[in-house]
């Protein structure tokens, strides 16, 4: 972005710096349905001379100081609210096609032999994809395991739940 407004001139870029800073500061997130510029200042400037304008309140005192306080608090407990509101929207899309899955420590899984971990035993495509059945030594979070691997693997033995599968007499992989 900065490429552009400069165009290969890098001697402007610092009269050029504080207008692109501005610019991007005054964009409206979806997230929080604000920009950045209104939440620290409680509404959007129109241009960047807004800012000398502005009264320093440690040389008086206004009559509406403490309303406009009022308003700026109300105004961070809504876009906190916003934020979380679209951190949940986000949570629900992201886990809608997912099945939680937890294995205890004696259980029997599978493991997916990803091709970047275990280079050695995968060299060629018509290698078998999973291995197993190993038991699950130990569960650090609902997303991660220790899984027993026998000596022949040099990997690492933690394994997130998306690689492993539950071990069933007579299941295929």
């Amino acid at each position: 972005m900065l490429k552009d407004v400069l165009k290969k001139n890098l001697k402007s870029s610092k009269e050029c710096l504080s207008h692109v800073k501005f610019a991007y500061n005054r964009i409206v997130y979806i997230k929080i349905n604000c920009s950045p510029l209104e939440i620290v200042y409680g509404f959007n400037l129109l241009i960047l001379l807004d800012l000398l304008f502005m009264p320093d309140i440690s040389i008086f005192k206004h009559k509406d100081a403490q309303a406009k306080v009022d308003y700026v608090k109300k105004f961070h407990e809504r876009v906190k609210a916003q934020i979380e509101k679209k951190n949940e929207s986000c949570v629900q899309q992201a886990n809608k096609g997912r099945k939680k899955i937890v294995f205890k420590p004696i259980d029997w899984v599978w493991v997916h032999k990803w091709k970047q971990k275990f280079s050695k035993q995968r060299k060629s495509k018509l290698q078998p994809r999973g291995g197993g059945p190993f038991q699950v030594l130990e569960r650090i979070n609902d997303n991660a395991y220790k899984i027993y691997l026998f000596g022949e693997y040099r990997v690492s033995v933690t394994f997130n739940v998306s690689d492993l599968s539950l071990f069933v007499v007579g299941n295929d992989f």
